[in-house]
């Protein structure tokens, strides 16, 4: 794969047509994946759903790509509150993480955030997520509480979710 560095890469919505696909990334991404109708339903319900992508090279294998043919590197999902914006879903493709799109990403939601005359940007995290929550911190989140018992996990198990908010105001 040609690295996207090289080649033009821009945020476009999610659309209706782009969510079967998400979906199958979403089960390579995840052991508890979002649904096909979880997605239709943040793309219906003014969820602010964004998709990174790039353009294929001809080398390119990968089989996520949105409804234009552009490979899917990442993409969020977050919801807008009064004054406050919270980050539903963050996921970058597999061939493509570890590369800082994931902060691209995030940066991407916090300035349309602030342009939403939001004051902060709040998300929940696996606890076993180290690496996501390593991620966050670097980025300015603060742990600021947990949700017991929150995510699933194998039969009747759950896991906790760490609690975090990026305070976008000064």
């Amino acid at each position: 794969m040609t690295n996207p560095v090289d080649r033009l890469v821009q945020f476009a919505p999610m659309q209706v047509g782009d969510v079967p696909m998400v979906a199958e990334l979403e089960k390579v991404a995840y052991a508890h994946p979002w649904t096909p109708g979880n997605l239709l339903d943040a793309v219906h319900h003014l969820n602010h759903a964004q998709l990174l992508l790039c353009d294929a090279g001809p080398r390119d294998v990968s089989p996520w790509r949105n409804t234009t043919g552009h490979l899917i590197m990442g993409y969020f999902v977050a919801m807008k509150g009064v004054d406050e914006v919270h980050l539903l879903n963050l996921t970058v493709a597999p061939a493509f993480r570890r590369q800082g799109w994931a902060t691209l990403l995030l940066s991407a939601l916090a300035t349309w955030s602030r342009g939403q005359q939001a004051t902060s940007l709040w998300l929940e995290v696996r606890q076993s997520n180290v690496g996501a929550l390593a991620l966050y911190e670097r980025v300015g989140f603060k742990q600021v509480g947990v949700r017991k018992r929150y995510y699933p996990l194998k039969a009747n198990a759950r896991e906790d979710a760490v609690v975090m908010q990026l305070p976008l105001i000064p």
